[in-house]
């Protein structure tokens, strides 16, 4: 998978809600109502990555999900991480 240019990141992230950039990778942090909804959530991220086969860092904090994406294999960002980001987001809906 090739590593996106500056400018595509930059025009990608701004179509995607909330997800901001740090170094090589993507987050964003879901406020849930309680833990069981953000476990539920999580289930659901876990679901689409692996049909993905690419895979978010997760973080729970009680009402709080926060996710990085990353592609490690290719040292960067690609287009699977914008990709699952936008399929994350549509579970939101």
């Amino acid at each position: 998978m090739e590593l996106l240019s500056e400018k595509d990141i930059t025009v990608k992230l701004a179509g995607l809600r909330g997800w901001t950039r740090e170094g090589k990778e993507i987050r964003k942090t879901f406020d849930l109502k309680d833990f069981a909804r953000s476990v539920g959530f999580v289930a659901s991220v876990a679901l689409l990555a692996e049909k993905a086969n690419h895979h978010p860092d997760i973080d729970i904090r009680w009402s709080k999900v926060s996710l990085a994406l990353s592609t490690h294999s290719a040292g960067g960002l690609t287009e699977k991480d914008f990709s699952l980001a936008a399929g994350i987001d549509g579970l939101e809906k």
